[in-house]
């Protein structure tokens, strides 16, 4: 049964027309340009290290890269500022409350997600590895030194950014 919209006893469009035309009307007039363009998403990765430099890895629960061992992070909510993602994508998936944060860079080649074009804001940060515990996507965690990593399936460009946060912390020493 076709249903109409009646406006003083005349038919004007069925649902399916109306609905055409207010997801146009919606998409170009109330969204605007944002439509139009491709936006990558973005996210968030955590150093979260101790003073010895050792750091936090999860191994992801899900797809894609899952079973792999990962930085963790996740996405920024809308509103959200990157600061307050990275403390709760760290707690989220690894219990531990963060301090410290310390933008190291931003990492944003297109292919570095399967899924789609991510750009990922990276933070240094201190927590109590005691209260380490894998939550929400991640599967599990350890505690890992620079050296225990070469042989390791890691997700992501996160081994390129670990080459980088060891080359950091080296330059340091000097």
């Amino acid at each position: 049964m076709t249903k109409f919209f009646f406006i003083e006893g005349v038919p004007l469009l069925t649902f399916s027309i109306f609905f055409k035309i207010f997801n146009i009307f919606a998409l170009n007039f109330i969204w605007g340009d944002s439509i139009k363009y491709k936006i990558p998403s973005l996210t968030v990765d955590i150093f979260i290290h101790n003073e010895n430099h050792e750091f936090i890895l999860i191994t992801r629960k899900n797809d894609p890269f899952k079973d792999y061992w990962a930085l963790p992070g996740g996405f920024v909510d809308y509103g959200e500022t990157t600061e307050d993602a990275a403390v709760r994508e760290a707690k989220e998936e690894t219990s531990i409350d963060i301090h410290s944060l310390e933008l190291f860079n931003v990492y944003s080649n297109p292919d570095r997600d399967p899924r789609r074009h991510t750009v990922s804001v990276f933070y240094l940060a201190h927590g109590n590895f005691d209260d380490a515990k894998a939550n929400d996507d991640a599967k599990d965690i350890r505690v890992f030194s620079f050296d225990d990593i070469e042989d390791l399936n890691i997700a992501f460009d996160h081994k390129m950014i670990l080459e980088q946060v060891k080359e950091y912390f080296e330059n340091l020493k000097f």
